[in-house]
């Protein structure tokens, strides 16, 4: 077995990303280089998922050194199901980036792959730090890559929403290390084993809460903190928007089954309700935002909102099944839902993106008014266009069902209204995302390119890889369920225990 596996899935795209920031000369070693260290590192996690031991409660691969003695900061690594699940998402994500990046005309390639390999690196600590100093280091520090890659390599308006973006995720962290000190000057270490060990007073956990779950809402991002999604999105490269939906967003939410809900269980009880409706909100009104808008990211930047809100609210209404029922099976099957939706989304979500980033690239606009008809110039594209506008509605056989599903059906469990209003955007999302393909692939063609415009190899290939991959998930989610089921039932009875 590979030793210190973790430390190489951080170090080398980080290390890798650091020296190509300073080499610009041949094109063609920058991209087999930032393939090959890609291509390494999803290697690498797959080697991770294989040797991963999924009847083990414990964290796996450990690597475990003193750091900073005098502050109790260790360099602590280790994974379980969720984070292990989510690594492999994310190297996956960042490997489709580097091949896709390979058809695209980049100002200052060098620095643009840099910037991606150095977010891959940081989104691994993250996924894999039990150190809760080390976890916010690189939560911290997986701004700078993100911010660039949006401020720089965005569109005309990039330096407004980069911003912005660094404005809300830079204060939800402010937060975030106030409550990580507090802990501290409590419990006097930052292991998650401790955190998870620690109890602490109603009042206490309430603020620790409040201030963390904020945190970790900005990143996600749920209503009303989402304003700055749809303007980075709308800014953002492509590569870029595939990362922020497929990836960042993701951060939020296992911050909050990493870091919340087990610290402070009776203090996201005691509120749990006012995040259900922030929850129902994102998921129906959000929906509803989206069918009005003309930009195709745009659009698809409120419809990730709206269904990373199925992911909080899988996460809050375990409170209220826990209330009624006791059950710790009922807790799993809701965690269960809203992870799957974690995994399902960033797939259909680069799909979708890298969908509209491709239309953009040949018609040079992204808005639903100026397109028609790109079924007549571009069949394959359009065809993978629609099979993904179809996932994104949570057609039955494909990844985004089962997620949602399972969702619904512990809402139901929790509160038929719950129930009600989440599974209205079947609906809604059905009809946004039906809206769309309706307007840009079918209808009379506005904007004639006398050349052929569709889908290369590459792109098939690429296209062609997600597909199967959110039909896999679609038809034979119990390798997901079973893989991380020993991981959620650790975290489900540790809060049962502590409530």
């Amino acid at each position: 077995m590979i030793s210190n596996i973790l430390s190489l899935l951080i170090w080398v795209p980080i290390l890798s990303g650091i020296i190509l920031y300073f080499y610009n000369r041949n094109e063609k070693i920058l991209n087999i280089y930032n393939v090959l260290i890609n291509f390494f590192v999803l290697a690498l996690s797959i080697y991770l998922l294989i040797n991963f031991k999924q009847d083990v409660e414990a964290f796996q691969f450990i690597e475990k050194y003193n750091w900073i003695n005098t502050l109790n900061i260790q360099y602590f690594l280790g994974v379980d199901g969720i984070s292990t699940l989510l690594i492999i998402l994310n190297t996956i994500i960042f490997f489709i980036v580097s091949i896709y990046n390979l058809n695209l005309k980049i100002d200052k390639r060098n620095q643009y792959y840099a910037s991606f390999l150095i977010a891959n690196g940081l989104t691994i600590g993250v996924f894999s730090s039990l150190d809760a100093i080390l976890f916010y280091i690189f939560f911290e520090a997986l701004l700078i890559p993100m911010f660039l890659i949006i401020g720089i390599w965005g569109g005309a308006n990039r330096i407004y929403a980069s911003i912005k973006f660094f404005i809300y995720t830079f204060f939800g962290s402010v937060l975030l290390l106030i409550s990580f000190l507090y802990i501290n000057s409590k419990i006097s270490s930052f292991d998650i084993n401790y955190l998870y060990d620690a109890n602490f007073t109603l009042v206490e956990q309430e603020w620790l809460f409040i201030a963390m779950a904020i945190a970790f809402a900005i990143k996600i991002p749920m209503f009303p903190f989402h304003t700055w999604l749809p303007d980075a999105h709308v800014q953002a490269p492509t590569s870029g928007s595939v990362v922020l939906a497929a990836i960042l967003l993701k951060v939020g939410a296992y911050g909050f089954i990493r870091y919340v809900l087990p610290v402070v269980p009776i203090g996201a009880m005691s509120l749990d309700i006012y995040f259900i409706i922030l929850s129902l909100i994102a998921i129906a009104y959000v929906g509803l935002i989206a069918i009005t808008q003309n930009d195709m990211k745009k659009l698809i930047a409120y419809s990730s909102i709206s269904h990373m809100g199925f992911v909080t609210l899988g996460f809050f209404i375990i409170f209220q099944l826990f209330e009624k029922t006791s059950n710790v099976d009922d807790l799993i099957i809701s965690l269960s839902g809203s992870l799957y939706q974690i995994i399902s989304h960033g797939f259909v979500s680069a799909s979708l993106f890298i969908c509209v980033g491709s239309i953009y690239d040949r018609y040079k606009t992204k808005k639903i008014s100026d397109l028609s008809g790109l079924l007549n110039q571009m069949p394959v594209y359009s065809w993978f266009f629609l099979f993904f506008a179809l996932a994104n509605c949570g057609l039955p056989g494909t990844s985004s069902f089962v997620g949602e599903l399972l969702i619904i059906i512990s809402s139901f469990k929790a509160n038929f209204i719950y129930a009600f209003i989440s599974s209205s955007t079947l609906i809604i999302s059905a009809f946004y995302s039906l809206w769309l393909v309706k307007r840009v692939i079918y209808g009379e063609i506005k904007i004639d390119l006398d050349k052929n415009i569709d889908a290369n190899n590459l792109e098939k290939l690429i296209l062609f890889t997600l597909a199967l991959i959110i039909i896999i998930l679609g038809i034979y989610p119990d390798f997901i369920m079973n893989f991380m089921n020993t991981s959620l039932r650790h975290i489900s009875e540790t809060i049962i225990f502590k409530l």
